[in-house]
């Protein structure tokens, strides 16, 4: 229900997994529909804070989605399905549901599926990064496990830096490299 300043659903479901040694499956089952309900209560109370907090261009972008949520059923299922999948934050998703006034109930099956299959595999990632961090601390460092860091570090920085506005809305491959304060 936070829109800033929280971890990602996925981070403290891999934590809780690692620290208290939990069942994934089971700590997925719980978590992805607790994420769904979030982001429900979310969308129903941004509406009236969305004028006050957002500037212009982060609006142009949410008006973007709005339109894309307000089309066919299915059309909405296959956009939403495919942007769980992707790593944006589903913040800007249920921000524009709520601010476009799409009936989020609509979202939520297809959030549901995108959201546990993208957690359960960044959970599963999680859990192996864990394992390899302690191998690597433990004095076990392999090529395999540096390879595996270095390409992780390559995808992680390749979405940080696109310029996801500029992809989604004018169909055009930028990067920006400024996205620290």
């Amino acid at each position: 229900m936070v829109p800033i300043m929280a971890p990602p659903a996925w981070t403290v479901m891999a934590f809780c997994i690692v620290k208290y040694e939990l069942n994934p499956w089971l700590t997925l089952a719980i978590g992805v529909p607790a994420s769904a309900l979030g982001r429900y209560l979310f969308s129903l109370y941004i509406p009236k804070f969305s004028d006050k907090v957002l500037a212009k261009r982060k609006k142009e972008e949410l008006s973007y989605v709005g339109k894309k949520l307000k089309g066919r059923l299915w059309q909405t299922w296959v956009f939403v399905f495919g942007y769980t999948l992707s790593p944006l934050s589903t913040t800007a998703l249920f921000t524009a549901a709520g601010m476009s006034k799409v009936p989020v109930w609509h979202l939520l099956p297809p959030f549901f599926v995108g959201k546990f299959i993208s957690d359960a595999m960044m959970v599963k990632a999680g859990q192996y990064a864990s394992g390899s961090l302690k191998d690597m601390l433990h004095g076990v460092v392999s090529p395999k496990n540096l390879i595996i860091a270095a390409i992780t570090l390559v995808v992680t920085a390749a979405f940080m830096f696109i310029d996801w506005h500029a992809l989604l809305v004018k169909k055009s491959l930028r990067f920006n490299f400024s996205v620290f304060k």
